[in-house]
């Protein structure tokens, strides 16, 4: 079998020869603080600490084992009630948020690969949690940004045959491509904007730090970012992927605190390379309380093998930094694949 290190090179050249293949269209749009009139750029940019070279001559993957035999979790709730809040992770930023009568759907992967193609790349290492046929009705879809862990086309398109009305927020330039691959309902999306999804339910775009593109000649050329949900619920926040900053202090001072906050965890060692575009579990947790949630749920791990972190490291690391914390810990729920939750109301005015 061919060793991580000893595939990259091939890998590498694989993508460079297909990059614009399967580059996507870019946005087209007024310069801004994010937008140079080309390419999409983070407010806060980090620097990385270590070298492409320096990771291959020195990386230690971490152990990840195959689960294709592990359970689903029951179907979840057709719907919750007015000012109700309901969590179900699915797998990796998969995660059904039920709320104020609506059910909304964050970054849906189902296919085997997260991939341009369906015979190489990252491929699954566990089942979703929950299955396709037992998802209730999808009102909304909400796509953090374009790599294919997370706008995974495919799964879009068997959401909208099942049902046929779902709405899909993707941040700016990405409704070009995903209306050319059939997608109906889908709406561009800049950091701040708001749109309503109900007359009680707003959803707002906020800030984060990553980078985009499908292949090597559209690379920045859409917009990545998260989402924050208001409704008699209260406030819940999805992340998608994103380095740490300061955004998740902005979005609160611009909002208010969170009732739930959905956050990444995993994809990221070495943090030399990493943390530019992926919080540490450590991170996490900060901006957990940056956020001022009253709870929180990590996701993006143990299903595909993205980084050299291992398959559990990343729930390990977040109890450490949780134990650092002692008793002015946040709290932080580690939700099994497939389980659901109900998050408890926050106390009136919270």
């Amino acid at each position: 079998m061919t060793s991580p290190r000893a595939a990259l090179p091939w890998l590498v050249l694989a993508l460079s020869t297909s990059g614009c293949l399967f580059s996507a269209p870019t946005w087209k749009g007024t310069p801004s603080d994010h937008f140079d009139g080309e390419r999409f750029v983070n407010r806060e940019p980090r620097p990385r600490t270590m070298s492409a070279l320096e990771w291959v001559a020195t990386r230690k993957p971490g152990a990840w084992k195959e689960r294709l035999d592990a359970l689903h979790g029951p179907p979840p709730p057709q719907r919750v009630g007015r000012g109700d809040l309901r969590v179900t992770f699915i797998n990796h930023a998969t995660v059904l948020l039920q709320f104020d009568g609506l059910n909304v759907l964050t970054d849906p992967i189902y296919s085997e690969r997260c991939s341009p193609v369906s015979f190489a790349g990252p491929k699954r290492m566990r089942p979703p949690g929950i299955r396709f046929e037992d998802l209730p009705p999808i009102d909304v879809v909400v796509i953090s940004h374009n790599h294919y862990d997370h706008m995974d086309v495919p799964t879009l398109l068997r959401l909208q045959e099942r049902f046929p009305e779902v709405r899909v927020f993707a941040g700016l330039g990405n409704r070009e491509f995903l209306l050319g691959e059939g997608l109906r309902h889908v709406t561009d999306v800049d950091w701040w904007q708001e749109f309503p999804l109900a007359p009680e339910v707003t959803l707002v775009s906020a800030r984060t730090q990553h980078f985009s593109n499908r292949g090597l000649g559209d690379a920045n050329g859409t917009l990545w970012t998260g989402y924050v949900f208001r409704g008699p619920h209260g406030r819940t926040y999805f992340a998608g992927d994103t380095a740490a900053g300061g955004q998740f202090t902005e979005a609160r001072e611009k909002l208010g605190p969170m009732r739930l906050a959905v956050l990444p965890i995993g994809a990221y060692k070495p943090e030399g390379i990493m943390s530019p575009v992926h919080v540490s579990p450590r991170e996490a947790v900060q901006a957990s309380v940056d956020l001022g949630a009253r709870y929180s749920v990590p996701m993006h791990y143990g299903t595909f093998r993205l980084a050299d972190d291992g398959e559990t490291e990343p729930l390990w690391d977040l109890a450490g930094a949780l134990v650092e914390r002692g008793a002015q810990a946040p709290e932080w729920w580690v939700l099994a694949f497939g389980e659901g939750r109900d998050v408890p109301p926050l106390a009136p005015g919270g």
